[in-house]
């Protein structure tokens, strides 16, 4: 099967991840898999040499412009591609397009995002062949308040990209390098700094907890609302408790670090890194925003919080930093959790699986045998 993933960039995000992820699974399971990106380049650098599938770039110098894309549908036609996969907002707005250029190619959309959708990304939604939802409120989404027939969506979660089976030790030296001590309860968010990933409530969040308790909060990613959520920490008081790591092309030794997964973003469908943090044994705290209830057992292994309910976030990390017992009993059921609903070759084969459905040959109508009835009387 000739597969071709669309995406607008390779930024740090996990669509991002998620699109190399893909890529490199399907090229190593004998697919012949072509990643086709807008913009050149990006944080997630790709390695010629070793990389499984083909990579191409449509803008010739980076113009910063993610819905740039001179050239695509020539491009998608020259890769004469079985089956298009549309990953992110803007590559998922050309989708419609690039189905009406390759009409006998399946186009296949992702619903990937808890924002509001763009017209065009609708239209390709009713123009495309088939949707993947990566959660099952998103798919409600879509044919609830978009009017998409259930019947042409797949719900596939997103598979742990970093997947190992045993409870990895404690990295104490990196904890101790960040000044926390044994006791400190280190609350963890991995994300990239925007807006609607609103890391700026997590640390007014963290300001309302009682000033005895000690805990640290850690930031890891880059974005442009970085500085503002620095300059918020310092003027608050909370510059020494408030860790801005940077961007993470591997956040392993974060999750080993740290003690509680916490997310207040606006913008998740599915949050790939409360999967990870899962897998990693963090119970996670977090606002339930569109499918972020799937990515653990909320009473089993973490709290999730009404949208908004900052008295309700607050009371549920006050409780998880005093009770490291009751983290401990989240942490080991999450572990469990992740491993039986995210592991990525299940994840994998369930969309090839579906690929080579949507492919198939029609299957001609099978000719009913003619009934013969009974020879007419004859009368001699």
């Amino acid at each position: 099967m000739k597969i071709l993933i669309v995406q607008d960039y390779l930024r740090s995000g996990g669509t991002e991840r998620q699109s190399v992820f893909m890529a490199t699974a399907f090229a190593r399971a004998g697919h012949e898999v072509a990643l086709l990106t807008f913009r050149p380049r990006g944080v997630l650098e790709l390695d010629g040499e070793q990389q499984p599938f083909a990579f191409r770039s449509l803008q010739s110098f980076d113009t910063g412009l993610d819905w740039f894309a001179p050239g695509l549908l020539g491009a998608a036609a020259e890769a004469a591609p079985d089956l298009v996969l549309c990953m992110g907002r803007m590559a998922n707005c050309y989708a419609g397009f690039i189905q009406r250029r390759l009409p006998r190619a399946v186009v296949v959309c992702t619903m990937r995002t808890g924002k509001l959708l763009p017209w065009l990304f609708v239209r390709s939604l009713k123009l495309c062949r088939h949707i993947i939802a990566n959660s099952h409120v998103a798919k409600r989404v879509l044919t609830d308040d978009h009017g998409i027939p259930a019947h042409k969506i797949t719900v596939i979660h997103n598979p742990v990209l970093r997947f190992t089976d045993e409870a990895a030790p404690r990295n104490h030296a990196l904890r101790r390098y960040h000044g926390a001590n044994p006791a400190t309860a280190v609350l963890l968010n991995v994300a990239m700094f925007r807006p609607e990933k609103n890391q700026r409530e997590l640390i007014e969040l963290c300001a309302k907890l009682p000033g005895y308790l000690d805990w640290q909060l850690w930031l890891a990613g880059d974005g442009p609302a970085r500085k503002k959520c620095e300059r918020l920490a310092h003027d608050i008081g909370l510059g020494a408790r408030v860790k801005f790591l940077g961007y993470a092309s591997d956040p392993t030794q974060l999750y080993h670090a740290a003690d509680l997964a916490v997310l207040a973003s606006q913008s998740e469908s599915l949050s790939n890194f409360l999967i990870e943090a899962q897998l990693h044994g963090l119970p996670a705290v977090a606002y339930d925003i569109v499918g972020v209830g799937e990515c653990f057992a909320p009473g089993r292994s973490g709290c999730l919080i009404p949208n908004a309910d900052q008295a309700a976030f607050v009371t549920a990390l006050d409780r998880l930093i005093r009770q490291p017992a009751e983290r401990q009993r989240f942490a080991q059921h999450g572990r469990e959790h992740a491993a039986a609903h995210f592991v990525p070759e299940r994840q994998m084969q369930a969309h090839l699986t579906l690929f080579r459905e949507l492919t198939a040959p029609p299957k001609e109508p099978r000719e009913e045998p003619r009934k013969l009835g009974k020879p007419p009387l004859t009368i001699g």
